[in-house]
């Protein structure tokens, strides 16, 4: 957890709940610093507000469209520009490799390997896979050397079988946590 996220934690505690010693030293630290926290609290807030925003558009963009295509295209346009992301795309299983969908970004790699790198780890996996610091995740395939964190979300179908992924890239490190898990996993759900 960054300091940024655990300041932004700490804020939400009640003065009652700063039972330990170390919690009220962060607090004291941020505090004698002069770190705004209702900027923090209002920066927290305004990611999942924006979430919850995003994904009410989303819903009403793809609302009976059928073409999962075009529906992916327009999810991964929302989506980067209302969060403002490096990188925002798809990639959709085809056989036994994950071939890149719409996205929106620079150029991406073409063909992924099931089990390899972020993207085909999600898809072995089943499951949302966060990575603060992309050096650090073994067999991280660099599309960008831009690229410093990373969360990629599987879409399955009415069978629980992955179909696709959405893979959103950040020039930050930590730059993902549970709030994007959360609501991207909300987002991809609306995804026939």
């Amino acid at each position: 957890m960054s300091e940024t996220q655990k300041i932004t934690a700490l804020f939400f505690l009640l003065p009652s709940e700063f039972n330990d010693a170390k919690s009220y030293e962060i607090l004291l630290i941020c505090q004698t610093k002069c770190v705004n926290l209702q900027a923090l609290k209002y920066f927290a807030m305004e990611k999942e507000e924006k979430y919850k925003l995003l994904k009410q558009q989303i819903e009403a963009l793809v609302a009976g469209e059928d073409d999962s295509v075009s529906v992916m295209a327009n999810v991964s346009a929302a989506i980067h520009q209302e969060m403002g992301f490096f990188w925002t795309g798809f990639y959709i299983v085809k056989g036994e490799e994950l071939h890149l969908g719409p996205f929106q970004g620079s150029v991406a790699c073409m063909h992924i390997p099931f089990g390899r790198g972020v993207c085909g780890a999600a898809w072995q996996r089943a499951e949302t896979i966060v990575v603060p610091d992309v050096e650090q995740f073994p067999g991280h395939i660099a599309c960008s050397s831009l690229s410093r964190s990373e969360i990629v979300v599987p879409l399955f179908n009415t069978s629980r079988e992955v179909v696709a992924v959405l893979d959103i890239d950040s020039r930050e490190l930590n730059t993902f946590d549970d709030i994007d898990r959360y609501w991207l996993e909300q987002i991809v759900q609306v995804i026939k």
